[in-house]
């Protein structure tokens, strides 16, 4: 019998390769590069919620499609983030 994934394990493992790879992006200066990442995160943790659970019905909700293209942006902590940082490089 194979043992599935938690799914709190697996979005544990995706933010921190996210925030690796944003850390990197910010680490070089390349804040756009950070802030696509940072939209790429959000919707790659909605699919994966929404694939594991079943409700790809609420994708909606979140500005996705059901193929995970995104229909309307949604601010989110982490882009929040990525924009103050970007403000503050720039001032």
């Amino acid at each position: 019998m194979t043992q599935q994934t938690r799914l709190i394990d697996e979005l544990n493992t995706l933010h921190a390769a996210y925030v690796e790879s944003i850390n990197a992006a910010v680490a070089a200066d390349d804040l756009s590069r950070a802030s696509d990442l940072a939209a790429e995160y959000d919707r790659d943790a909605i699919m994966l919620m929404a694939e594991r659970e079943g409700r790809q019905d609420l994708l909606a909700h979140f500005g996705l499609d059901q193929d995970g293209r995104r229909l309307i942006a949604h601010a989110t902590p982490l882009r929040d983030l990525v924009k103050r940082v970007a403000a503050l490089r720039a001032a």
